[in-house]
């Protein structure tokens, strides 16, 4: 008889005032707080063996953190550091927790924030396995509501290609790439327990704006599922989002209500994330009382690491790549020759080439799969276009794939192959070269293949 188990806990990661808050090429410094930042965590077992999934409100986590909290949580449970996967929900209201040359910033701060995160989770680890209840597990996918999500690169009517272009601009012809407006639903009902709902969607947590700390549209879902649903706790593993916002640049209707268009020409407001957090718990709504149940007879976790060609730039681009990095260091930004999103385009390029101006050749990625029953977790290490996503998802003889972006490591976007050609905020920003797309697809699948195959849980 299969023993399976789940436990679930949250805890608070809140930073002190003053941190500076990940997002932009800007500085921003923290002022207060819109609404609380989690960690959570979901605990699988199954006749001895256990795996933990952690879910934590931040932009990203370096993979150096990652090893850092999933060699602790060894340390302190009975859990290997290799049955551990981190993602981070990528919100643009969060603090920074590793150094990083977007804007001047003091590191003291930003290295206690590391510190901290790394003993709540270890906290939180400790707290998820000792909820460990007998469980039954359902999945069910469901259609996204209208009016959340749209592709954010677009070809201009000129032939240029530009990410997030102004609203309404006269210039815009079309998106370039298709949604995945698919919604997983994984629900768990637990013995004398709350139930758990983990929900997988691709779009960026980037509603928000401003100085203070939110975990934008995620939190939303958390609050909105737990009114609706009693004693149901929530945790959102973001989707392949790499090329999806929530602006529409041709707005209709009430679309600009309680909404503002920021410093960058997106539509962004507390009540854009609110907005797409009550319409996705909507969505679990619909499916919550009609999901599949699955026999769990396997928990496993895979994990390899994938070498990618690096994106190194030419002596000829680094010329201004540095001048633009010098204003951009002053602080004078104005004396760079764009606007909103074309500006935020070259400084954080020039920022990408200069880093990278003395290698590395390669980058090596930590790609990890996680498999309970017929369910599969892919986690990727970065923000991976949708296409991206889609291709994994195609692998025959799964109930259910989920990708999950920025994914025990925080290394940039994955394009897609023509996107490098096309260009776009993501593509010259990315310091991968571009065969990276189909590199990533293929490690994926290589990992479902083990997860699928080999060493079963008996």
């Amino acid at each position: 008889m299969q023993d399976f188990k789940v436990g679930y806990a949250s805890v608070n990661i809140n930073p002190r005032l003053g941190c500076p808050i990940f997002g932009y090429y800007v500085p921003r410094f923290a002022k207060g707080f819109l609404d609380d930042l989690e960690a959570c965590a979901v605990a699988f077992s199954l006749n001895g063996k256990t795996s933990l999934l952690i879910s934590i409100d931040n932009g990203g986590v370096t993979k150096d953190l990652i090893d850092k909290i999933t060699h602790s949580i060894e340390n302190k449970t009975s859990v290997c550091s290799n049955d551990v996967i981190i993602c981070a929900t990528h919100t643009h209201t969060s603090p920074f927790c590793y150094e990083t040359d977007m804007f001047e910033m003091d590191y003291r701060i930003v290295n206690e924030y590391a510190d901290f995160l790394l003993q709540r989770v270890t906290d939180l680890a400790v707290l998820t396995l000792a909820d460990l209840k007998p469980a039954k597990l359902g999945i069910g996918t469901v259609t996204a509501p209208d009016r959340i999500a749209y592709i954010r690169r677009y070809k201009m009517k000129d032939g240029t290609t530009m990410t997030c272009p102004p609203i309404n601009n006269p210039n815009i012809d079309h998106p370039i790439g298709e949604l995945d407006q698919r919604v997983h639903v994984i629900r768990i009902d637990r013995k004398n327990a709350e139930s758990i709902v983990i929900l997988n969607y691709g779009l960026h947590a980037d509603c928000v704006n401003g100085e203070l700390i939110s975990s934008d549209w995620i939190g939303w879902v958390k609050r909105t599922l737990d009114k609706a649903l009693d004693g149901v706790k929530c945790m959102c593993i973001i989707g392949a989002q790499g090329d999806v916002g929530s602006t529409n640049v041709n707005p209709i209707d009430g679309d600009m209500n309680d909404t503002e268009i920021s410093f960058d020409n997106e539509m962004k407001s507390p009540g854009m994330a609110r907005f797409i957090g009550r319409a996705l718990a909507g969505a679990v709504l619909q499916i919550y009382d009609k999901v599949a149940y699955q026999e769990v007879d396997t928990i496993k976790v895979v994990k390899k690491k994938l070498t990618v060609q690096a994106n190194v730039p030419s002596e000829q681009e680094l010329v201004t790549a540095r001048r633009y990095k010098e204003l951009h260091d002053a602080g004078r930004d104005d004396l760079i020759p764009y606007k909103a999103m074309e500006l935020t385009t070259v400084v954080a390029e020039a920022l990408r080439m200069c880093r990278m101006a003395n290698g590395p050749k390669t980058f090596e990625l930590p790609m990890s799969g996680m498999r309970i029953g017929d369910l599969a977790f892919i986690g990727i290490p970065g923000e991976p276009f949708t296409e991206i996503g889609v291709k994994i998802k195609e692998t025959d003889g799964w109930g259910m794939i989920c990708p999950s972006i920025n994914t025990n490591g925080k290394e940039g976007y994955f394009p897609s192959k023509e996107a490098f050609d096309e260009g776009g905020y993501e593509a010259r920003t990315s310091p991968f070269t571009a065969g990276v797309a189909q590199s990533i697809v293929d490690c994926a699948k290589e990992i479902l293949k083990e997860l699928k195959f080999k060493d079963k849980t008996k």
